[in-house]
């Protein structure tokens, strides 16, 4: 597998994005990644190992504490393919927001101004009570 498709296998998950955002914070231990999530230690670190596989994710060595840090870097390549795309999109945008603002335009001019017709009201019958 291609390291971009290793990359947006590991971001898929839920779980793995959920520890990327709190490592955007900081670096942190496992123990400390592990506390939100409702699953045991060997889950967080099968977690781990495939955010680090991809790149996303170093884990360091300081004594008995094992520091898990992101590495920002590695998501260029996510950031460069997406922003081709981007950039597709908002071209899009920009074509349909302008052919839009020409319609309201041309409608504008070619809109006959519309006079109201005058409404015709019948006038209520009279009943006279001097009936004979």
């Amino acid at each position: 597998m291609d390291p971009l498709s290793i990359k947006f296998a590991a971001l898929a998950d839920p779980t793995r994005r959920a520890i990327l955002a709190r490592l955007v914070l900081g670096e942190t231990s496992v123990t400390e990644l592990a506390e939100p999530f409702a699953m045991s230690m060997p889950a967080v670190s099968k977690h781990l190992k495939v955010l680090e596989h991809a790149g996303l994710v170093t884990r360091g060595r300081a004594a008995q504490w094992r520091p898990c840090k992101i590495e920002p870097a590695a998501l260029k390549d996510v950031d460069d393919w997406l922003e081709s795309y981007r950039r597709f999109w908002e071209a899009g945008l920009d074509r349909l927001e302008a052919y839009l603002g020409e319609l309201q335009a041309t409608e504008a001019l070619e809109a006959p101004v519309k006079r109201r017709k005058p409404v015709k009201r019948k006038s209520p019958k009279r009943t006279s009570s001097l009936k004979k």
